[in-house]
């Protein structure tokens, strides 16, 4: 990020990511770039924003398949579902330190804002 001199990063969730996510949101922080995230657990860990498929409702709808194939369903016969929840989530602490303000338009279509 340094090197490159980034103006902004969008850091997408995968095993190593969301494993260092924690170093990761501290380095964009401490070189003020703003990130937005793959996985609401970034900015949980005090990155500014992220948009992500709702990691919950997929495990809801997972258990459903489990329960089809537990009455006897074939794997292979059921339909493959994209998914169908995303969430919003908006850290303002983390938005207030890069000197950033977020629209009302975009806090107001927000799942959850991080005060």
């Amino acid at each position: 990020m340094s090197r490159k001199r980034a103006h902004a990063l969008f850091g997408a969730a995968g095993i190593l990511t969301t494993e260092h996510r924690k170093a990761i949101v501290d380095l964009a922080a401490k070189r003020r770039i703003p990130a937005m995230w793959g996985e609401r657990q970034f900015v949980e860990a005090g990155g500014l924003m992220s948009y992500a498929v709702n990691f919950y409702d997929q495990v809801r709808r997972a258990a459903t398949y489990v329960d089809k194939i537990l009455k006897g369903a074939k794997p292979a016969d059921l339909p493959v579902e994209q998914p169908t929840k995303f969430e919003l989530v908006i850290n303002l602490k983390t938005a207030k330190a890069l000197g950033l303000t977020i629209p009302q338009s975009l806090l107001g279509r927000a799942d959850e804002v991080i005060q």
